[in-house]
């Protein structure tokens, strides 16, 4: 983390916004263009390009052109490092990683997490949702 406090800062500024978080949620259903965005979100073209062009510096998510349009989704990558770069800031650790939300719950016979450390665990009602 040292170091990297410009880069750090572009991740929560990409997620400190409503409009982005909007963004974000219709990502999490899969690739899209830009004007299938904007059908979705009252915004100008302008602004939801600036809000794409924040979230892509922060590495939460990527496009691609196809022809003349852009299509955009969710970076795994990006998003990994996001939860990792809280969870460090917090000091916690990943209990579990995986963010598949259709695999069941691990059972109860699992192997439980250290006492002395914070843990973070994914939760079945949102998709990558994770709780503290």
């Amino acid at each position: 983390m040292a170091g990297n406090y410009k880069d750090n800062a572009d991740v929560f500024k990409a997620l400190a916004d409503e409009n982005r978080l909007k963004i974000l949620e219709l990502l999490m259903s899969g690739e899209k263009c830009g004007s299938e965005l904007l059908e979705k979100i009252s915004m100008s073209q302008s602004t939801l390009s600036h809000h794409l062009k924040t979230m892509c510096v922060s590495g939460i998510i990527k496009s691609k052109r196809k022809g003349t349009a852009t299509y955009y989704s969710v970076n795994p990558e990006g998003a990994e490092s996001a939860v990792s770069l809280m969870c460090q800031l917090l000091g916690v650790e990943i209990a579990q990683k995986e963010c598949d939300t259709t695999e069941e719950a691990p059972s109860a016979e699992a192997e439980p997490a250290p006492k002395d450390k914070k843990t973070v665990r994914q939760t079945g009602s949102r998709p990558n949702g994770w709780l503290l």
